[in-house]
């Protein structure tokens, strides 16, 4: 039984020793100058809250339609790009360890979200709260355990405002999910199904039919699409030499990364990079984060605009 006075169990911590960095900003301080179009890659995890100003944003090359309302889930490591200063939102940033010892999954958010009625209302007032918190509090040690549980609310809220949307999950589920972070792991080292099938404990065949079920694609092409992902945020996102973007990712020699790039993607890595300037491409490339179960947004196609 709970005390009173005592916090719910779903957000009881042990406390941090080193301080946490949580704060909140404006959009245009996140998005990069206006001027360039390139994405920006994200360095901290993100929730973007819509305030004001209709258009698209894109997440790992993913257009999403953002209205007042609309929230989206940006990770560590994936580019963003959005039309700044058609759209303003608050940015709620927080650093790696800002969740640690409470019992709540930010990646249980998915990457959009149109919030309404009382979801909208309850989220509102917490990032508005958060944002008055973070201002007034700035540099306060003392501070920390309050903006953590009240970004752990926030997300265990979402996160529960989202539950009654996802269909029912499939055997396969589980396979596909634990494949998927092993591959998040060791992509950069190996693209071989049979690494993955070995260290999972089961055969190539049972990860295919899990990838299958989960995303009408093979284990081999969620693999590529991993690596084929990465390659186009840092082509798309820094200006580091293709060749070293290549040896990055586990290619020997430039010409083979580039064979599979223009496999993948549908276009050289010279030509992606030269487009990342210009006005936001239709979906680029397939894949998302293996993080994220592919539940929340559509497969983008190949084609460039």
């Amino acid at each position: 039984m709970v005390s009173p006075g005592q916090p719910p169990a779903a957000i009881v911590s042990t406390p941090s020793v080193l301080p946490v960095d949580i704060d909140t900003l404006d959009l245009a301080d996140v998005a990069g100058d206006p001027s360039r179009r390139r994405p920006v890659l994200v360095d901290r995890d993100l929730l973007v809250l819509t305030t004001g100003g209709h258009g698209d944003a894109e997440v790992d090359f993913q257009p999403l339609p953002c209205r007042p309302g609309t929230l989206l889930r940006v990770r560590v490591g994936q580019v963003l790009r959005c039309p700044c200063p058609q759209l303003d939102a608050t940015v709620v940033r927080w650093e790696a360890g800002a969740l640690s010892g409470l019992q709540v999954d930010p990646d249980a958010v998915p990457t959009w979200r149109q919030l309404a009625g009382e979801d909208e209302d309850a989220v509102i007032s917490e990032v508005s709260q958060l944002a008055v918190d973070c201002a007034r509090h700035r540099g306060v040690p003392a501070a920390q355990p309050l903006l953590r549980h009240q970004l752990a609310v926030l997300l265990l809220r979402l996160a529960l405002a989202g539950q009654d949307r996802h269909p029912a999950a499939r055997p396969e589920q589980d396979t596909f999910d634990r494949f998927c972070r092993e591959v998040e792991r060791d992509y950069q080292r190996t693209r071989r199904v049979e690494d993955y099938a070995a260290r999972l404990a089961c055969s190539v065949r049972t990860l295919t039919r899990a990838c299958l079920a989960v995303t009408g694609r093979s284990a081999k092409q969620v693999i590529d699409d991993r690596v084929a992902l990465q390659a186009s945020r840092l082509l798309a996102a820094t200006d580091e030499p293709v060749a070293r973007i290549g040896r990055h990712l586990g290619f020997s020699e430039p010409t083979n990364f580039g064979r599979f790039f223009a496999r993948e993607v549908g276009v050289s890595p010279g030509a992606f990079r030269a487009a990342r300037d210009e006005p936001p491409p239709a979906a680029i490339v397939r894949p998302r984060p293996p993080a994220e179960p592919p539940r929340a947004l559509p497969a983008p196609s190949r084609s460039l605009r």
